[in-house]
């Protein structure tokens, strides 16, 4: 499967919940996260894999920085890891 299909089933589930999907195109800083959501006054940031595999190690950098803020930042390689990830803040 596809990073980009796992990523559009988790966006469309993520609206059809309610949530706002923020596609991150950041210039000038590489490594954030592929996409913030955003309900109900709570925010996560996902970064998309393809399964199997992993962040760079500046994304693992980006999301490690997030989450010292209390901001949530993960990684997920599936759709059914996506929508847990998007579960936790409806």
């Amino acid at each position: 499967m596809r990073e980009s299909t796992i990523e559009k089933a988790v966006c469309d589930y993520a609206r059809a919940n309610g949530c706002i999907s923020i596609k991150n195109a950041t210039p000038g800083h590489r490594g954030v996260p592929d996409r913030m959501f955003i309900c109900k006054g709570r925010v996560i940031f996902i970064e998309f894999k393809a399964p199997g595999k992993e962040p760079t190690a500046l994304q693992k950098k980006w999301m490690n920085d997030l989450c010292k803020q209390d901001i949530p930042a993960v990684s997920v390689d599936s759709i059914a890891a996506g929508r847990a990830a998007v579960f936790t803040i409806l």
